[in-house]
């Protein structure tokens, strides 16, 4: 990464600054909420393919930018394009969300792609080259991936399921087949932020949302593990990248990961304790959050007291405002306009 011409204020707070005012995003901020995204939506006709039309997923990449002024864009695509581009089937089902063939024996592993197909992902850069032309130079751009261990609950099941047990007890029968396919998952990813760095992000996000289902153990083997591998192995090429993580749901387990996994920031989701997270996690490293989505639905003095009390907790230290998960798709405008002007204190 190149040294910054123009200061970003989020890629200052990941340098370990604090912020008079905090740099405002939005975990899935280009989505179903905005009626200028349904209707970009609508023409292309699937999420894959939004995902990989470069025009579309530019426009509805920059169009919570336009309407917010957040301080952070985030490449409009899906942690689910890495299979796809494994050469595993990817769809999304209206009303039912990803589906995937799934992987129900050890010797399917055994027989996977184990370098991404980068024909298949050629759009997504172009679509990093596209936004960067046209993003103003103190907003962040973002890049991402997801987890391995998340990935690959969706591989295993076929699609999402509550609790995760299907991917949960593939491990347990088969950790070494199960551990091939965190390894391939582990090298498409670096290869995959890698990319995205050279065409332009300026940051990149590994989400790994499905972390918190798994117990201690388990959690150091899939999820802390495989993401640590992950941002060394970026950093081999790109020694200044800065990297978020996001192991949704990790609780106590945070501060092992904070200390175990080079990052320069950690997501908190909306449940943990906020003594907890300023004490002895913003004590280690800078964070990110952590306001309830559905605070945001609700709106009014629900709302405000959410954003106040995220403020109070964590605004004297190195913070990047954002919520504990992605936006609702039921989520009033107006409500994220009132929260941008209290956490601005316009």
């Amino acid at each position: 990464m190149s040294a910054r011409d123009v200061k970003k204020s989020l890629l200052d707070v990941l340098d370990g600054e604090t912020q008079k005012v905090p740099p405002v995003w939005l975990m899935r901020q280009a989505g179903r909420y905005l009626p200028e995204y349904r209707e970009v939506r609508q023409k292309a006709g699937s999420v894959l393919g939004l995902c990989f039309s470069p025009a579309l997923a530019a426009e509805v990449t920059l169009q919570p930018i336009r309407r917010f002024g957040l301080d952070a864009a985030i490449l409009f695509s899906d942690i689910l394009v890495v299979p796809h581009a494994l050469g595993r089937k990817v769809e999304f089902v209206a009303g039912e969300g990803p589906k995937l063939d799934p992987i129900e024996q050890p010797v399917t592993i055994g027989a996977m792609e184990e370098e991404l197909d980068q024909t298949i992902l050629a759009p997504v850069y172009e679509t990093i080259g596209r936004v960067k032309s046209d993003l103003p130079p103190e907003v962040t751009f973002l890049g991402f991936c997801g987890a391995p261990w998340t990935v690959a609950t969706y591989m295993i099941a076929g699609e999402g399921t509550p609790d995760q047990a299907p991917a949960r007890l593939f491990a347990y029968r088969h950790p070494e087949a199960f551990s091939a396919l965190i390894d391939i998952l582990v090298k498409a990813s670096i290869d995959y932020l890698g990319r995205q760095i050279e065409a332009g992000v300026d940051a990149v996000q590994i989400f790994d949302t499905w972390a918190g289902v798994l117990p201690p153990s388990e959690f150091a083997r899939w999820c802390i593990e495989p993401t640590r591998r992950i941002v060394n192995g970026v950093r081999e090429k790109h020694p200044e990248a800065k990297i978020i993580g996001f192991p949704r749901g990790a609780g106590a387990s945070l501060v092992r990961y904070a200390d175990e996994v080079p990052v320069d920031g950690v997501g908190l989701d909306w449940m943990i304790d906020k003594t907890f997270a300023r004490t002895q996690v913003q004590s280690r490293i800078p964070v990110q959050g952590n306001l309830d989505p559905l605070a945001l639905v609700a709106g009014g003095a629900s709302l405000d007291a959410g954003v106040d009390d995220v403020m109070a907790a964590f605004a004297d230290g190195p913070f990047i405002f954002n919520l504990g998960h992605g936006i609702l798709q039921q989520t009033p405008i107006e409500h994220v306009e009132r929260m941008l002007k209290r956490v601005r204190g316009l």
